[in-house]
């Protein structure tokens, strides 16, 4: 047999088990006008591999097993992100512990939402794979690609800048109808999250605050987005704590902190020396009351790009809080050149 019909086999199988546990190769040997022992060797490999799970011998039931998969199709226009969840996604993860339920409903419906609102494509993919230990998500689009998006939004020169704003957080193309939550909270709930659009990937670890940046052979560049997101099983990671940790206090539930990673503001191998650079960096983030700059990786600066951050943005925004870390030396002495240079013009102003 073509392994595509066994392909096909398989995926009727595991499309129908729900609704036929106790006739499941009868129905899907008629559905697809092949021999039930067909029907049936197939459900005894999906039984192998822990797709499915079977009980009895002559008369067999079959329910999904603990290993989970499906792949669904949609055109974005009129596609609701809760549509893709309840019917789609939900059933194959059902087996898992409700915190992880939680971290994968939020993630799932946050992306598809971006997709449907913001790709400006035709179709979604959306791939479920929960297998040895680990649950993952697929999702993509066939649109103009998240970084191409933002960076025209924002007239950026160059679309890997577009990785320093979904890096802070709170960026809409949308404001009106989106708050620029999603991409920043989803990327801190999965241990690993993926953004890939027009050669550029964008890449978060559980477990570092640094968000990486790499790029694509041009031979693996694909139209539109894809976004992977990935748990284990047993994470005891809840919502509940990653909207805690960048909140400002216990009792406040607002996106009141960030952390930028520095070497972002970088295009190619320039050096952050120019107060252009820092006015790049420090854009938008007055709209937080906690900004941790992460200097990894970054091993110089310039005093003209230290001075538009830790001087005169500094005493522009009094109510933002800067807070440098992973600097080296080098870095450190530019920073506090800076801030001295500050407090020299406080102690300068006149008294009322």
């Amino acid at each position: 047999m073509p392994q595509n019909r066994s392909d096909q086999i398989d995926a009727a199988l595991l499309a129908a088990v729900v609704a036929h546990p106790r006739d499941l190769t009868g129905f899907v040997a008629s559905q697809l006008g092949v021999s039930r022992q067909t029907t049936a060797a197939r459900a005894g490999a999906l039984v192998e591999s822990g797709f499915l799970a079977r009980s009895g011998t002559t008369r067999p039931t079959y329910v999904l097993g603990l290993t989970r998969f499906g792949e669904f199709e949609h055109p974005l226009q009129g596609l609701t992100e809760d549509q893709v969840w309840s019917h789609d996604v939900a059933p194959l993860l059902n087996n898992l512990p409700t915190n992880v339920i939680d971290i994968a409903q939020y993630g799932l419906t946050e992306m598809v939402n971006n997709a449907i609102d913001h790709s400006e494509g035709k179709k979604l993919t959306v791939t479920v794979l929960s297998k040895d230990g680990e649950a993952s998500l697929w999702i993509s689009d066939d649109g103009i690609g998240i970084f191409r998006k933002i960076a025209s939004a924002l007239n950026l020169p160059d679309d890997r800048l577009a990785l320093l704003e979904l890096s802070k957080g709170k960026f809409t193309t949308d404001p009106a109808r989106h708050t620029g939550e999603g991409v920043f909270f989803t990327s801190r709930a999965f241990d690993h999250f993926e953004i890939a659009a027009g050669g550029l990937v964008f890449d978060h670890l559980a477990g570092h605050d640094l968000d990486a940046l790499h790029e694509n052979k041009p031979q693996d560049v694909k139209p539109g987005t894809t976004i992977i997101m990935s748990i284990a099983t047993d994470s005891s990671r809840t919502l509940k704590q990653v909207f805690e940790e960048y909140s400002s206090g216990p009792n406040d539930y607002s996106f009141a902190k960030t952390i930028v990673p520095v070497r972002l503001a970088q295009i190619g191998d320039e050096n952050l020396i120019s107060r252009s650079q820092g006015k790049r960096l420090m854009q938008r983030v007055d709209q937080f009351r906690c900004v941790m700059l992460d200097f990894t990786g970054v091993t110089t600066i310039g005093p003209a790009f230290a001075d538009e951050i830790f001087r005169v943005f500094a005493r522009e925004h009094p109510n933002v809080e800067i807070v440098p870390i992973h600097a080296v030396p080098e870095i450190q002495q530019m920073i506090r050149r800076a801030e001295v240079a500050r407090d020299q013009q406080k102690s300068d102003v006149p008294s009322a």
